[in-house]
């Protein structure tokens, strides 16, 4: 292996054995291994780009934008042009997930889960800091430099892992840098000649020529011994200085408990993460036991938060500021005083084994009697614990507003405030416009915000031929979104999320709220909540009512009273039985009556129905101006890496192809074509051209280091005379089968160099490199003969003379 391919291994191993100083910050470790993948593709395109002689700035340049592209396929490919090139929404994409991962450092607590955000962040990172080792290391010769960003890798994981990152990842990440050294020692030295190991010396003492060879030759690993253990004392030092940070992941807690801190901000780890996992869980385990004297218990959903930031890539939690527990929490928002309310009172005890940040209550709850270290969050009215505190083995005492509007109340709702308009109806750009779309076609006729909500929960719920399936990946992004709607198969998460954003789209307010279902009534009139009651629904908001919850999901909870067409207010649904009973017989019935309520046909109690196999809203795809632009880029794409060979092959066709002439130019000009060909046929084969050797010479050391056979080496020197003849001749005279010599030379190099050489001749000639400066001087002068001519000085003096 070469000096440079030692460098570029030793580079590669050295920043992947530092970014595994990073895997204890996750609690999956499957990132390494894309990042190992792309980092490899990153360094093999900087070894081949040292194989072209090209400025060494552009091999970064290069190094550089294959990283960027690959970022693009690995974490915006559907945003992405061609799925490959990072057009301006694959861009924003990516400033997105770096945004969300920024945000989910700050909310979870080490190991964090591997979320898109934080895995951008990680592989990127590694990505970036090789980048800056290869550069340092191999392309710029200079290892020792190079151990300053991986210093800075091992120091981030470090100073973010709770006691110090484990002795083993420090030991990983030294070795990789002393390996670099080594490398880079082992590639000084045999510059020099062949590198002894010095052990053997004469008793008497040894010549100088002796001693330069064998005791000098150790100096520069002495040196690099050195500087390596300067380097990882700066390791251990530095990583010890490094203030301790607070919040989140920054604090290292094993709970996931936010800090309040006296009035901060909400650092807590999103429930949504284990939501699937609680429902597909073999036994329903108790999280919550609770009794209360609602008389609507159906509706008694327990609510943890609300997540009311969508920013294309997830459902989040605005960042709020908290504040002391108030004894009477304030007016709901909407919440209109002409509308008649009845307070509920509920006392809670959570199981011990039941560890949540925030505490689940009923909304909206008015006062709250807790034990412990609570902070309030008026916006979304729940209660966060403050300094790890946890809902582990809490028993508190609720007491909420049981808010009963009716359907004409809602139909009637006035204008909605502006900023709060603006805000809950925010949608990110990269939403696909299948969902605006299907919106206003489900909701074709509704006169009124609230008949197109009721329209959006039927058609999630009973007529749109969704299927409630908890085996379906997780997902609140916009491409998650658009996955639900065509293959309309998901759980509560697709459901409320899916019908929050399509509701924003139509003007409305929303947002999704995560708790638990009702849970299932016991003997002792308590109620008991298993981890399969959590579940997620949108909330919309009407002025006068406030935030209102809406039930898409089907064979799930209950569908609120004022959504159904003339059904009585009150309890709407068997609070023993929040799910459908699917064993339950059904009779048979040959078609579902148009006026069957939309709860009744949730649970299948009217009979088969032609609705499920109503086709979804047919997707016109893409303009065709989008599809003729995408194939065109696509075309550019895997044309553009053609195009060395495409030129190369032109160039020899024209050199070889052209007649002879008549004149004496036209046969020097034939003469010359025919052995530029020759010099750039053996540059494609590693024999880079020496301008200063005349003919004659230049083809006695294409001989020699083609290794031609003796019908190529007679090809080329009849080749070389031509060249001197037409040169220095009194007068040029033609020379025939120069073409055919031409490619007896070509076929001889080939056979010498092997079949890898000949194809990288012929894919990747580096005689290419013409192309380029050929290209450069035609644009000079192109810009030279558009170029207004200077002005001489004396033409802005005025005339003296006079008439």
């Amino acid at each position: 292996m070469s000096g440079r391919g030692r460098l570029t291994l030793g580079a590669f191993a050295a920043t992947l054995m530092a970014a595994c100083s990073m895997l204890p910050l996750v609690d999956a470790s499957s990132w390494i291994m894309q990042a190992a993948f792309l980092l490899a593709v990153q360094c093999g395109v900087g070894a081949l780009g040292r194989r072209v002689p090209v400025p060494r700035l552009l091999t970064v340049a290069a190094q550089a934008l294959v990283m960027v592209v690959l970022l693009t396929v690995a974490f915006a490919r559907e945003q992405a042009v061609a799925g490959v090139l990072p057009g301006p929404q694959a861009v924003r994409q990516l400033a997105d997930l770096l945004t969300a991962g920024g945000d989910d450092v700050g909310q979870y607590a080490i190991p964090a889960p591997a979320t898109p955000g934080i895995r951008l962040m990680l592989v990127g990172g590694v990505l970036l800091v090789g980048l800056a080792v290869d550069t340092l290391a191999v392309t710029f010769r200079s290892a020792a430099p190079a151990g300053l960003p991986l210093l800075a890798l091992y120091s981030v994981a470090a100073g973010l892992t709770e006691g110090g990152a484990d002795w083993l990842w420090f030991l990983l990440a030294a070795c990789g840098y002393l390996l670099l050294l080594l490398a880079e020692g082992r590639d000084r030295l045999s510059q020099w000649g062949r590198v002894f190991a010095g052990a053997a010396r004469p008793r008497g003492g040894t010549a100088a020529g002796l001693d330069a060879s064998g005791g000098r030759a150790l100096a520069p690993v002495r040196t690099g011994r050195r500087i390596g253990a300067l380097a990882l004392g700066i390791a251990l030092v530095v990583p010890a200085a490094l203030p301790a940070l607070d919040g989140g992941l920054l604090a290292g807690t094993s709970g996931g408990g936010g800090r309040g801190g006296g009035g901060g901000t909400i650092s807590a780890v999103n429930p949504l993460v284990s939501l699937q996992d609680n429902l597909n869980q073999p036994e329903n385990r108790q999280v919550m036991s609770y009794r209360t004297d609602t008389k609507s218990p159906g509706d008694f959903y327990l609510r943890i938060l609300a997540l009311d930031q969508f920013n294309g890539n997830e459902w989040r939690a605005s960042t709020r500021r908290l504040q002391d527990v108030p004894k009477r929490f304030p007016t709901p928002a909407g919440l209109s005083s002409s509308l008649s309310v009845t307070e509920v009172r509920t006392t809670v005890s959570a199981s011990p084994s039941y560890k949540q940040t925030y505490l689940p209550l009923p909304y909206p709850a008015a006062e709250v009697r807790v034990g412990g270290r609570w902070r309030y969050e008026p916006e979304g009215r729940t209660l966060v614990g403050d300094d790890g505190e946890t809902t582990g083995g809490a028993q508190y005492t609720v007491t909420s507003l049981d808010v009963q509007p009716t359907a004409g109340l809602l139909a009637r709702a006035g204008a909605v405030p502006p900023d709060l308009l603006r805000e809950y109806t925010e949608v990110p750009e990269s939403l696909p416009q299948v969902v605006a779309r299907t919106a206003d076609e489900v909701t074709k006729g509704a006169a009124n915000p609230y008949e197109r909500a009721v329209k959006l929960q039927d058609y999630f719920a009973t007529n749109g031929g969704f299927t409630y399936d908890t085996s379906v990946d997780s997902g609140t992004g916009s491409a998650a979104i658009a996955r639900f709607l065509k293959a309309r198969r998901g759980f509560c998460v697709h459901f409320s999320f899916t019908m929050a954003a399509m509701a924003r789209t139509l003007g409305i307010p929303a947002r999704v709220a995560v708790g638990f279902t009702p849970g299932t009534a016991q003997a002792d009139g308590s109620y008991s909540v298993g981890l399969r009651d959590a579940h997620a629904w949108p909330e919309l908001y009407f002025e006068g009512i406030g935030w209102t919850r809406f039930e898409p999901t089907p064979t799930r909870g209950s569908v609120p009273s004022y959504t159904l067409p003339d059904a009585p207010s009150g309890d709407t649904a068997d609070p023993a039985r929040p799910e459908a009973d699917t064993s339950a017989s059904v009779a048979p019935a040959p078609a579902a009556s148009d006026s069957c309520p939309a709860q009744m046909r949730k649970q299948g109690e009217c009979g088969q129905s032609a609705a499920p196999g109503t086709a979804a809203p047919a997707d016109p795809g893409p303009p065709t101006g989008t599809v003729l632009g995408v194939v065109a880029a696509v075309v550019l794409v895997l044309l553009l890496p053609l195009l060395p060979m495409c030129w190369r092959l032109r160039a020899r066709a024209r050199r070889l192809g052209s007649p002879g002439g008549r004149t004496p130019a036209d046969t020097t000009a034939r003469t010359l074509a025919v052995w530029q060909e020759i010099t750039d046929t053996a540059w494609d084969h590693g024999i880079p051209p020496d301008e200063a050797l005349t003919p004659r010479r230049a083809a006695e050391r294409l001989v020699r280091l083609g290794r031609l056979d003796t019908e190529a080496s007679e090809a080329v020197h009849r080749a070389a005379g031509a060249v001197e003849q037409v040169l220095y001749a009194p007068e040029p005279r033609p020379v025939s089968g120069l073409a055919e010599d031409a490619r007896a030379v070509r076929a001889g190099l080939g056979l010498a160099a092997g079949r890898p050489a000949r194809l990288r001749a012929l894919v990747a000639p580096r005689s290419a490199v013409r192309m380029v400066r050929s290209l450069s001087k035609r644009r000079a002068a192109v810009t030279g003969r558009f170029r207004l001519p200077a002005r001489p000085a004396w033409s802005h003096r005025p005339s003296r003379q006079k008439g």
